[in-house]
């Protein structure tokens, strides 16, 4: 859990200070492949709390969750259609969903060291 934590610190701070821009024209593909990649990222946090991480399946599965959601984007971009609201809903639930589960994992584990368990 910590490396989890500490890689997203690192990433958090290089992309601070390292100014990367790209066209606007790929904002709508970068802000679903960033939804995509938060819900990987905790999946792995919820599954570390479940004792079930494996770090093969976060890496497949935060790599295939953004290149799913970015063919979905241009997929639907292609015939007009906006197929990103799949995506949107999908990982926006998902995400909401791991983090309930989460805050359920640090309230019982506060709740537990508090009673002296």
């Amino acid at each position: 859990m910590i490396w989890i934590l500490a890689g997203l610190a690192l990433g958090v701070v290089v992309g601070y200070y390292i100014p990367f821009t790209y066209p606007i024209d790929y904002s709508l593909y970068m802000s679903v492949a960033i939804l995509a990649t938060m819900d990987s990222i905790f999946g792995a946090i919820r599954s570390v709390f479940e004792s079930k991480y494996d770090n093969l399946i976060f890496i497949t599965g935060f790599i295939g969750n953004a290149l799913l959601a970015i063919f979905l984007t241009y997929i639907g971009d292609r015939l007009g259609l906006p197929l990103y609201y799949v995506a949107i809903l999908v990982f926006g639930s998902r995400l909401f969903d791991n983090l309930s589960i989460i805050r359920r994992h640090i309230i019982a584990n506060l709740g537990n060291k508090k009673r002296g368990k």
